[in-house]
């Protein structure tokens, strides 16, 4: 990835046989996405968002959705009354992709003050 920011750029798409990242470049990454930490396998991303109360939070998923369908790319993610937990992977090459951080990066942006 160039110096751009990870939230200017746009998820480009992914199919099988293109190469996962390498965990040195996921390593790289992750200090590009605040809170967001990587699996043991080193083949998904994660965040835990927290909010005060359910409103809250389901302005934050319903926001998320618009971003993923922006992006092409979507997470899986569970809610609660005051949680949202995302996980971001590239499904068709089985570990990361640069769209996992651009999109954890435009999801940490929805929160920035």
């Amino acid at each position: 990835m160039s110096n751009e920011r990870l939230t200017e750029k746009k998820c480009v798409p992914c199919e099988g046989g293109t190469a996962p990242l390498s965990a040195e470049r996921v390593e790289e990454l992750l200090p590009e996405v605040p809170g967001w930490q990587a699996d043991a396998a080193g083949k998904v991303i994660y965040r835990r968002f927290e909010f005060k109360g359910f409103y809250k939070t389901m302005a934050f998923i319903n926001a998320m959705a618009w971003v993923a369908n922006q992006e092409n790319h979507h997470p899986d993610f569970e809610g609660g009354y005051n949680f949202c937990l995302v996980h971001f992977t590239t499904h068709a090459i089985d570990g990361l992709s640069d769209n996992d951080f651009i999109c954890a990066a435009k999801l940490n942006a929805l929160l920035d003050e």
